[in-house]
C-alpha cells in the first residue's frame, strides 16, 4: 500500500520537458566539475595544494539541477564538500584552482582553502568548515531575504552526517514557524566520514525528519539532473508563493574517500560498482547520444573546451602569486554602520 501510494504521488509531480541546450548546459556543468575535482587529486598528490581537501567527483548532478532550478540572485551555503556547487554558481575554475594553491587570485585571496570559498557578487556563503554550522546560517540568510521583502530563497545545503547535529532542529524549528524562504538540501552520499547512515540513526530515510515540523519534504534521485531539477523547482515555487521552507533529501554517492586522507576501505567494490554504474557525467552523455539531443562532434566540442579550460586554470595557480604576509588579518572584519542601531 505505501509503495502505491509513493507512486501514485510520483505520477502526480510536476515533469519538465528539457531542451538541447539544458542538457548541454548540464553535461559540461558536470563534466567541468569531474574534470577540476580530477586535476585537485592530482595537485594535491604533488603537494601543490595542501591542507584538508574534500572533492565533489560522483555527486555534480546536483550541481546541474541546482544551477537550472534556481535564479542567480538566490543564495547559497553549503559544506565543506563545496567546490563544485561554488563552481556551478558561476565562480570561475580559474578562481577556484588559485584558491586551492593558495594564491593571493584565488576567491577569497587565497585565505580560505579547499573548505571556504565565498563569493558576495555570486550569491554563495561558503563552504563551512563546521559540520551542520551552515544549517543556521541557511535559516538567517533566508529571514535577511524575507525582512527585505524579496522572492528570493536561499538554498541550503548540508551532508547526512549533519543532518544528526541539533542545530538542524533548531534550524527547522524557526524556520518552519516564521515561514522563511529557505530550501534545506541533506546531500546524502551514504556516509558521513566514514560511517555509514543505518549505522547512526534509526530514521535512515532522512527527508522524514522533516514531518516532526511539518515541513514539505521528498527524496530525490540525486544521480539524475533532471530528477533534481524537478524537485528543485516544486521546491522553490513553493517557497516563493510564501508558504516557508521545504525540505529534499537528495541521495547520492561519493566516488572518493571522505577527504584526500581517506582510503574508503569501508565500502565494498560491489557497492562501488553498481553507483558507479549510476554515474551522472556518463549517463547524461549517453542519454544525449542515444536520444540524439546532440551529436557525438559537439560533445567531443565540449570535452576539448573543458580540458583547455582545467589547465588554463592550473597554469593561472601556479603562476599567480602568493598572499603578502602583511594581508593576514585584511578582509576578516567588515565596519558597517546601521541607522537603526545607536
Amino acid at each position: 500500500m505505501a509503495q502505491a501510494a509513493e507512486k501514485a504521488k510520483s505520477k502526480n509531480k510536476k515533469q519538465t520537458k528539457f531542451s538541447k541546450e539544458t542538457y548541454l548546459n548540464w553535461y559540461e556543468m558536470m563534466l567541468r566539475i569531474r574534470r577540476f575535482e580530477e586535476r585537485t587529486l592530482m595537485a594535491y598528490g604533488q603537494q601543490k595544494v595542501r591542507g584538508f581537501c574534500h572533492v565533489y567527483i560522483g555527486q555534480e548532478a546536483i550541481a546541474a539541477g541546482l544551477t537550472s532550478a534556481i535564479r542567480p540572485e538566490d543564495a547559497v551555503v553549503t559544506a565543506y564538500r563545496q567546490h563544485g556547487i561554488a563552481i556551478s554558481r558561476g565562480i570561475s575554475t580559474k578562481e577556484c584552482m588559485a584558491e586551492l594553491f593558495g594564491k593571493k587570485t584565488g576567491v577569497v585571496k587565497g585565505k580560505g582553502g579547499s573548505m571556504h570559498f565565498f563569493s558576495n557578487e555570486h550569491r554563495f556563503f561558503g563552504g563551512n568548515g563546521i559540520v551542520g554550522a551552515q544549517i543556521p546560517i541557511g535559516a538567517g540568510i533566508a529571514f535577511a531575504e524575507k525582512y527585505k521583502g524579496t522572492d528570493n530563497l536561499c538554498v541550503t545545503m548540508f551532508g547526512d552526517g549533519a543532518a544528526r547535529q541539533g542545530a538542524l532542529f533548531e534550524a527547522f524549528n524557526m524556520a518552519m514557524t516564521w515561514k522563511l524562504p529557505v530550501l534545506f538540501i541533506c546531500e546524502n552520499n551514504q556516509y558521513a566520514m566514514g560511517t555509514s547512515v543505518e549505522r547512526t540513526s534509526n530514521v535512515q530515510d532522512i527527508y522524514k525528519i522533516g514531518s516532526a515540523f511539518e515541513m514539505p519534504s521528498e527524496p530525490v534521485d540525486g544521480m539524475r539532473p533532471e530528477e533534481v531539477h524537478n524537485a528543485m523547482e516544486r521546491a522553490a515555487e513553493h517557497i516563493r508563493a510564501g508558504k516557508g521552507p521545504y525540505f529534499l533529501e537528495i541521495k547520492t554517492y561519493r566516488y572518493k574517500g571522505h577527504s584526500v586522507s581517506d582510503p574508503a576501505k569501508y565500502r565494498t567494490k560491489e557497492e562501488l560498482k553498481e553507483y558507479k554504474d549510476q554515474d551522472p557525467v556518463k549517463m547524461t552523455e549517453s542519454k544525449i547520444l542515444n536520444d540524439k539531443i546532440a551529436t557525438e562532434e559537439e560533445i567531443n566540442v565540449i570535452k576539448d573546451k573543458i580540458k583547455a579550460e582545467i589547465e588554463e586554470a592550473v597554469q593561472f595557480a601556479e603562476s599567480s602569486p602568493l598572499p603578502d604576509p602583511s594581508e593576514l588579518y585584511d578582509d576578516n572584519y567588515v565596519q558597517k554602520d546601521y541607522p537603526f542601531i545607536t
